[in-house]
């Protein structure tokens, strides 16, 4: 089954609501109030759309409000049902410091379609488009996933470009990289950006690798599964997280996921940029109207755009 081609358009009014929330805060240091303002925004809008909608991947659990929580029922409740991947604000930081790539973004497919992940840690690795299957492994040493890269795209070692967040648990992985002369291109937050910085029009990256949230792997995937990238992702878990896990209904807490493991069937996946960045332009606001602008993705119609849109304040 395919989602309705109108619904696209709904959900792109609901991130770049939730992007148009974030902005009053931008510069102003309160990463709380600018999550909240997006929150607020995406919630009010998504709650206009016919539909029974679940949020699977949230900011937090029930107890957590004014987040959009997993488990929380968006929508009118009637109409189709779907499973919402959710993350108003990826970026909060940057945001708040006025700094690039702080957008709003969703993932919808049909209801079952997507992984329920815990708000933990992920082991991650993304490659592009129009590669052999399952030619990297979360398993194979990063020499070993970085020689058989190179080698199916033809290039040397040192022709290669990751990507991967400024984190001291990356340093094992960043001293494998110096030595095969790959060029790192560091990030400091927001692996949803990093992670999609190998596939599209202008692919920056050959691979993204490290560790980054569960949530934001299972909203990569939805957006890598119709852009045709490669993924393979294992959540961290702890003692704890393994008592959520089994709640989300996850029995293999060593299982390496695939994108067809963690998204199914049809999927719409938007991204508004709050400030400038590699996925969308930042918002611009006026005296009586605000600009937004939205990678959308919609599988089965094969739209992959740039959207543009301006709204009465």
């Amino acid at each position: 089954m395919a989602i309705e081609k109108s619904y696209l358009e709904k959900f792109i009014r609901a991130t770049e609501f939730g992007a148009y929330g974030a902005s009053a805060f931008i510069g102003l240091g309160d990463k709380i109030a600018a999550d909240k303002g997006a929150v607020d925004r995406m919630r009010n809008e998504l709650n206009k759309i016919t539909m029974k909608a679940t949020i699977v991947i949230g900011e937090g659990e029930m107890d957590e409000a004014p987040m959009l929580h997993i488990g929380e029922k968006v929508g009118t409740n009637d109409g189709p049902e779907f499973d919402i991947a959710v993350d108003p604000l990826e970026g909060t930081t940057f945001t708040s410091k006025g700094l690039r790539n702080a957008f709003s973004v969703l993932a919808v497919a049909e209801k079952g379609n997507l992984l329920s992940a815990p708000d933990t840690y992920m082991e991650k690795i993304i490659i592009g488009s129009n590669l052999p299957e399952n030619l990297v492994d979360l398993d194979n040493s990063v020499e070993k996933n970085i020689t058989l890269l190179a080698e199916a795209k033809n290039k040397k070692t040192s022709e290669l470009k990751a990507c991967v967040m400024k984190r001291s648990r990356h340093n094992h992985i960043v001293k494998a990289l110096e030595k095969m002369e790959v060029k790192i291109n560091y990030i400091t937050d927001g692996d949803i950006a990093g992670g999609l910085t190998v596939v599209g029009r202008n692919p920056t990256n050959d691979v993204y690798l490290g560790t980054g949230g569960g949530p934001e792997g299972v909203i990569v995937a939805a957006a890598l599964s119709c852009f045709g990238g490669q993924m393979q992702g294992r959540l961290i878990l702890d003692e704890d997280e393994i008592i959520r896990a089994k709640k989300l209904g996850i029995v293999n807490f060593k299982k390496k996921y695939n994108i067809s493991d963690m998204v199914k069937g049809d999927i719409i996946f938007c991204a508004s940029g709050v400030t400038n960045g590699d996925l969308a332009d930042g918002i611009k606001v006026f005296d009586d109207n605000f600009k937004v602008s939205t990678l959308a993705l919609h599988k089965s119609q094969k739209i992959n755009k740039l959207f543009t849109n301006t709204y009465k304040k």
